[in-house]
């Protein structure tokens, strides 16, 4: 008789986040199988458990174990973005090519009120109209140049015209645009979102965090089994997730240390891309931690670093370091990479480019002062002045109104600087995807400076990069 054979893979179906994570954990520990494991989770308390092992003993892990699925609907872009800050996050959100934004309205930010908010929403309104002035005309101007080819179906043909309309339309988009956003994460990365958001400057991030949490502490809103058995998604994650206080006052602390501390800029034109690779990690780190509460380029404040003194720069560190606590990571300048990429680019390149996940990411304040870039369609299309003139009056009631709150109306054309620390891998593979002719023109150019800016750094490395050139273009390929 032949020797049957052990089934090696056994699949499990989903389950609520904790007791996945309880029953793998557990798993993990003991000689049962998953099904014993299971057995025995659905008789014991997944909450104590992970009260003891994660939260009292630090097992932070067992907090991997466990995913949970969260839909964001009727939220800010800007806070769709900063949702989308962790480094281990899944999802994805409503796409400005294939839907007009022109109708959807926009979302007054909490920290706008009276007067100040009228004036928002004047100016909201306003972008909103010149993006669907912009859209038709785009969408004219490309219907002129580029007929539809025989072989291809009509329906197909203006999808794939509307997308580039509305590649150029978007510019005229802002941070206040509601959207959509669904992801998929770890309770130990969702844990770290919560503590970020409650942190966070902007008052709707801060109530999303608590919503969030609320979320966790309840039953699921939507559920694909109607006859399962209903409980809290992961309430031992809600009842622990505080704000991060670490990082809002090392975020103060080093703001006040850099204001007071830190020599006249040198100022002139700052380059779309810059590419550093430093080889001083004190100095890099140190400048990381600056560059977010500057409107610094890296460069500038890297090479400033290399010539402080080891006291100097540990005082920079000290500043960072002196609120946290036992329970605190250390914060993201302490991370990078072997390439730090310095963009000085528009708002909806960073927003697209900014869903890569295998780096590090920081952003200095977005103040609007960099000014705006208009698309070569736009004049091709004969509507410069409207886009103009609706950029300018944004910007200029932007700079009216209180931060943060004014931040919402910064169109998504405006130019803003982007730190982006990564490897050669993610560097190629950056380069490589968003150049190519499907991608929205702007990050197509980003990535091909990408590029061109390894060949010159690295030479051996920045041939291997199979970028495709910002002039060779399909506009009916999307």
């Amino acid at each position: 008789m032949p020797e049957s054979k052990t089934k090696r893979v056994i699949s499990v179906s989903p389950m609520p986040p904790e007791k996945c994570a309880y029953a793998l954990a557990r798993y993990s520990r003991s000689p049962d199988s998953i099904r014993e494991s299971l057995a025995w989770v659905r008789t014991h308390d997944s909450q104590k458990f992970l009260e003891s092992f994660y939260f009292q003993y630090g097992h932070a892990s067992i907090a991997d174990l466990g995913h949970a699925v969260l839909c964001f609907e009727g939220l800010s872009e800007l806070a769709a973005t900063e949702i989308e800050e962790e480094p281990l996050w899944d999802g994805q959100a409503k796409s400005s090519r294939y839907q007009d934004f022109s109708r959807a309205g926009f979302i007054t930010p909490p920290e706008l009120a009276g007067e100040a908010a009228a004036r928002y929403r004047d100016a909201a309104r306003k972008l909103l109209d010149a993006y669907a002035q912009i859209n038709a005309r785009a969408f004219d101007c490309l219907a002129a140049r580029l007929p539809c080819p025989g072989d291809m179906k009509p329906e197909a043909y203006r999808r794939n015209l509307a997308a580039r309309a509305f590649d150029v339309a978007r510019y005229l988009l802002f941070w206040g645009i509601p959207t959509n956003v669904g992801q998929v994460t770890s309770i130990r990365t969702l844990e770290k979102q919560i503590r970020r958001l409650k942190a966070a400057e902007y008052q709707e991030l801060r109530d999303l965090g608590d919503e969030i949490a609320q979320s966790c502490a309840a039953e699921p809103d939507c559920v694909w089994d109607a006859h399962a058995a209903r409980e809290a998604l992961a309430p031992t994650l809600a009842r622990h997730a505080e704000a991060d206080e670490h990082a809002a006052r090392a975020q103060q602390s080093l703001l006040r240390w850099a204001d007071q501390n830190l020599p006249p800029s040198a100022g002139g034109e700052s380059a779309r891309v810059d590419l550093i690779h430093p080889s001083d990690t004190p100095a890099d780190i140190v400048a990381t931690l600056l560059y977010p509460v500057t409107d610094r380029p890296f460069r500038e404040l890297y090479e400033m670093a290399r010539g402080w003194s080891a006291a100097q720069r540990a005082e920079v560190l000290d500043v960072a370091m002196e609120s946290c606590t036992r329970r605190d990571d250390l914060l993201a300048g302490f991370h990078g990479g072997l390439y730090a990429y310095d963009f000085a680019i528009d708002i909806g390149a960073y927003r697209d480019l900014h869903r890569h996940r295998r780096c590090h990411k920081f952003r200095q304040s977005y103040s609007g002062r960099l000014g705006f870039d208009t698309p070569a369609l736009v004049e091709e299309a004969g509507a410069a002045a409207v886009y103009r003139e609706a950029m300018e009056a944004a910007l200029a009631a932007m700079h009216s109104l209180p931060v943060p709150g004014s931040h919402y109306l910064l169109p998504f054309g405006a130019r803003g600087r982007f730190l982006f620390k990564m490897d050669f891998a993610e560097a190629e593979y950056i380069s490589r995807v968003r150049s190519g002719v499907k991608g929205h023109f702007s990050y197509r150019q980003v990535a091909w400076e990408m590029k061109l800016k390894m060949e010159q750094l690295e030479p051996e490395l920045g041939r291997l990069i199979e970028a495709t050139p910002p002039w060779v273009e399909d506009m009916l390929k999307r």
